[in-house]
């Protein structure tokens, strides 16, 4: 059969496109969906579950060998250890990125968006793209110009009358700070501490998946949904783009379409141009690949926002309530005015439950991220040009200063925070935390984790020189508050070893002006120097918003949606 429209990965961007392509009887939609379904009734409970902290470490959603560096990789020096390898938790599920995150229903700046439209991007100004951040939602708390009322995505937020004791005293060290409370996260964009917002309905999660491909979508007879659907290769004449060659549930299989849009995120999605010759040409040679289209930008400029943590142990009455599994409650938007930076540069999300088992309940996190990253020579390339295997990720996080300057300055500034009445009448003996192998070890989801973490657990609730040795000696990675409060070398050697991105990949197939000679798609997705060919999902920012990516995702797939629909 020939379709109209084949969409290579069911994620976020691809759910939104399969439901408003097939909206038109006339299209025939196929969607190749790599991971499994979700559909109603038989969405996993682990994917619905208001805390995501089990779906993003369950194996059956991921791309298991994908694996990255994140600290700054050096071409110069060839004799220079390379960072080691970290495992990257990229969805392989329908619904991606949005059926395993933390649900954070955030837009951005207004100004990201205008700088998108100087870097080429001409039509997504704040003003063009609000419209459709509107259509994606459906805010039960908020009416007005910023909100929307009838989108698939339920959108909601927890007040501070019903908040953990944590999260009451990390609000309370926000103000003590000077910053104003915010009731609306995604109102005007200002500093100031607020309820967080989540794609998040009734205690569930509301996945791309569940709500743009919900039971009345999948009864359409133009639109087909076909998991365990690995696609191998975009198939071509000439220049054109054709179809795509995938296996479905093991067997080989060929589809044809008037158009493909890849859709498989910033690092799956220039992997599969490069493996049809679309990509920077010395690059392709390499990999004995032909070269049909000579862009320069596939695979360049990878970015993630840069993040680090202050963790505390939390008294056991101010832990998360059974009110709600919601581990975020409140986070924080300010200004560093460090080297530029614009407003609302940095984030914090305070964390109640860190892991999943009983030590991560007893550990409070202040997530502290980079919300407006300068930091852009990550890059993506293939290691062969065989489609089974990953391609070389190297995020580069901190290749510009500023983004650790920020890190450093910010984790200072929760430290001081900890100091507060509010947070130190309920925590104790903060410490810089890190995603270590230890942590990451521990937080696999196994029986003898389980026991052993119940173990650990009642131990930390012990006499208090117990628990500074429990934390110290099997928790910290050597590094103390002390240490990167007054030691700026001991700062940096932390924040360069323990950064880590927050799952934001973004922007390795740029889209941008036609003289721009590192633009890889048009505005409205299409790869240039070929026909029949788009990508639309976050590899085609220009740069990445100051917000968790999955909402301008959602936002950048509604609008292409139209702009096909128009004929653009």
């Amino acid at each position: 059969m020939t379709y109209d429209y084949i969409i290579v990965g069911g994620g976020s961007a691809g759910s939104v496109l399969a439901n408003r392509l097939s909206a038109r009887s006339s299209n025939k939609v196929l969607v190749c969906e790599a991971g499994q379904d979700t559909p109603h009734g038989k969405v996993p409970a682990v994917i619905l579950d208001s805390y995501p902290g089990t779906a993003y470490l369950d194996t059956r959603f991921h791309w298991t060998d994908l694996k990255v560096t994140t600290q700054v990789v050096s071409h110069n020096n060839p004799n220079e250890d390379r960072p080691p390898l970290r495992k990257y938790e990229q969805a392989r599920v329908l619904g991606g990125g949005s059926s395993i995150n933390g649900q954070l229903a955030n837009r951005g700046a207004p100004s990201d968006y205008g700088e998108w439209v100087s870097r080429g991007a001409k039509g997504w100004d704040w003003e063009s793209v609000l419209p459709y951040f509107k259509k994606v939602e459906r805010d039960m708390d908020f009416d007005g110009p910023y909100h929307g009322k009838e989108g698939r995505i339920p959108v909601r937020r927890i007040f501070p009358d019903l908040w953990n004791g944590y999260s009451k005293a990390a609000g309370e060290a926000f103000k003590a700070a000077g910053y104003e409370y915010l009731p609306d996260q995604n109102g005007e964009f200002k500093d100031g501490y607020f309820p967080i917002t989540s794609s998040n309905a009734y205690e569930r999660r509301v996945s791309a998946a569940i709500g743009y491909l919900d039971p009345g979508t999948r009864l359409r007879k133009n639109l087909t949904i076909s998991t365990d659907t690995q696609v191998q290769e975009l198939l071509f004449e000439g220049t054109r783009c054709v179809g795509v060659k995938a296996l479905v549930s093991g067997k080989p299989a060929e589809f044809r379409a008037k158009e493909v849009i890849v859709s498989s995120g910033a690092i799956h999605s220039p992997a599969h141009l490069m493996r049809a010759g679309i990509g920077p040409a010395m690059h392709l040679k390499d990999m004995g690949i032909e070269v049909r289209a000579n862009l320069a930008g596939v695979g360049q400029r990878l970015m993630d926002h840069p993040s680090i943590a202050c963790a505390s142990y939390i008294k056991p009455e101010a832990r998360i309530n059974e009110y709600t599994r919601r581990h975020i409650q409140v986070s924080l938007r300010y200004s560093s005015e460090i080297g530029g930076a614009p407003q609302g540069d940095m984030f914090i999300a305070a964390v109640a439950k860190s892991a999943w088992h009983a030590v991560g309940e007893q550990i409070g996190s202040m997530i502290i991220f980079v919300n407006k990253t300068y930091s852009e020579t990550g890059q993506v390339k293939l290691a062969t040009a065989d489609w089974s295997s990953e391609p070389t990720v190297e995020f580069n996080l901190l290749s510009d200063k500023r983004d650790l300057d920020r890190l450093v300055d910010g984790f200072r500034r929760m430290v001081v925070a900890h100091a507060t009445p509010a947070l130190s009448a309920i925590t104790r003996d903060p410490f810089p935390a890190s995603y270590s192998d230890k942590v990451k070890q521990i937080g696999v989801i196994n029986t003898k984790n389980k026991v052993l973490t119940g173990i650990m657990a009642k131990l930390l609730d012990g006499p208090d020189p117990l628990r500074r040795f429990l934390i110290k000696n099997m928790i910290m990675e050597g590094v103390t508050v002390e240490d990167v409060m007054h030691d700026d070398d001991k700062a940096e050697a932390f924040v360069r070893r323990a950064a880590v991105g927050v799952w934001h990949a973004s922007c390795t197939c740029r889209m941008g002006a036609d003289d721009d000679p590192m633009a890889v798609t048009s505005t409205t997705g299409r790869v240039r120097d070929v026909q029949g060919l788009r990508v639309v999902d976050a590899s085609i920012f220009p740069v990445v918003p100051c917000a968790n990516t999955n909402f301008p995702t959602l936002m950048t797939a509604e609008k292409i949606s139209d702009a096909i629909l128009d004929g653009r």
